[in-house]
């Protein structure tokens, strides 16, 4: 049976090129990083290279970087670590209804350690108003979190706008960029953020291995604690084939953004265009914001087919889709980002993520476009 796999979102096909320099480390290095001998050293160099490779082509200094075990855990350690460094300053954050619950879920953390938490409506296409944010502001308020694009319908959100608000209040501002990178291009030295989070599996990197950009001078409390590794911010040793293989990735991310935006908006396009001539525009509705968008994600819902059975019958024809977050959608519960751009019941029933990356060929998103009519037309029967 012919397999599909449109759901780039949750995580990427490691590119052979990232696949070959991390089995190179993995057959040949097997030093750590923090010991003085040979092996040791060797580990460090191919570590101090990956970091110095980031943050070339991410725009940022090499110590400004910090490895992670993956976007989840960097999340956690910005909020965590920004928070309980200026506590003494103030205990309110501002964050978004929309956030991946790697933000949501620390911020609930955070209120139970007695941290306020104002968290900010989106319109209609989950898009977050500036005008919003500076009315949410309090003399206490210490940190804001907004994520740079949306993992569920790919909104991008106004981050120079709310970044530099941010600054011209002393407020530490962190980005999510989970999905933005590989997708939109990103110098930090030029981005009004203290903190940014990435991760590798994102952008046909491996999985467990992700970064976290902390500016030059913005403070930050680890939350693992036993080395110094990570100039004392994130301790345990280091991942270095993720490392390097993640630095891979980073590579061939920036160097080839342009041609990869131009293939995923014609893909994305195509899979519209054909939905429209076999099904009719009518018979679907494109969640999320038509100007401020990621070209990768596709958020459709399809009233009338409920999210579950649509995504089974895909399954069964080879088609590999989504109903949002690969952290909750095994759950298959209604989207908490749906849910806050406050959409009509059978829009927040029907929604399914189609997600676009490597190997995505436009004869499979034709395919795909018929196989959407066969099951609509079984279903609706």
């Amino acid at each position: 049976m012919k397999t599909i796999y449109l759901d780039h979102a949750a995580s990427t096909p490691v590119h052979p090129e990232v696949a070959k320099v991390m089995l190179n480390i993995m057959t040949e290095q097997y030093g750590n990083a923090s010991s003085v001998h040979q092996f040791g050293r060797s580990a460090k160099r191919i570590l101090n290279g990956a970091r110095d490779s980031i943050a070339a082509f991410l725009g940022c200094l090499s110590e400004e970087w910090v490895f992670t075990g993956g976007g989840t855990e960097s999340d956690n350690l910005a909020l965590y670590g920004a928070a309980a460094a200026v506590s003494h300053k103030g205990k309110h954050i501002i964050t978004t209804q929309i956030e991946h619950h790697a933000v949501l879920h620390t911020c609930e953390e955070l209120e139970k350690e007695g941290f306020k938490v104002t968290y900010l409506p989106v319109d209609s296409t989950g898009r977050v108003s500036v005008t919003d944010l500076e009315a949410a502001l309090q003399e206490d308020t210490v940190l804001i979190s907004v994520m740079y694009a949306n993992n569920e319908v790919g909104t991008v959100q106004p981050i120079q706008e709310i970044g530099q608000l941010a600054k011209e209040r002393g407020i530490l501002f962190h980005v999510d960029a989970v999905q933005a990178l590989g997708a939109l291009p990103i110098t930090l030295r030029e981005l009004p953020v203290d903190y940014m989070s990435f991760t590798a599996h994102k952008i046909n990197g491996p999985q467990g291995i992700g970064g976290l950009y902390v500016r030059s001078g913005a403070p930050l409390h680890p939350r693992l604690h036993g080395g110094l590794q990570e100039r004392g911010r994130r301790a345990g040793t280091e991942n270095l084939a993720g490392a390097a293989g993640f630095a891979k990735a980073v590579e061939i991310a920036v160097k080839g953004l342009s041609e990869r935006q131009q293939n995923m908006k014609f893909l994305r396009n195509r899979l519209l265009g054909e939905l429209d001539t076999l099904i009719g525009r009518e018979s679907y509705s494109l969640n999320g914001n038509s100007e401020h968008f990621l070209p990768s994600i596709l958020n459709l819902s399809f009233p009338g087919a409920g999210t579950d059975v649509m995504l089974m019958n895909l399954d069964m024809e080879g088609i590999a889709a989504a109903s949002g977050s690969a952290c909750t959608s095994g759950s298959l519960e209604i989207s908490h980002v749906l849910k806050a751009m406050g959409l009509p019941k059978n829009i927040l029933e029907s929604a399914i993520r189609f997600s676009i990356g490597l190997g995505n060929t436009t004869e499979e998103i034709e395919y795909v476009a018929r196989k959407v009519e066969t099951i609509l037309n079984r279903l609706r029967k």
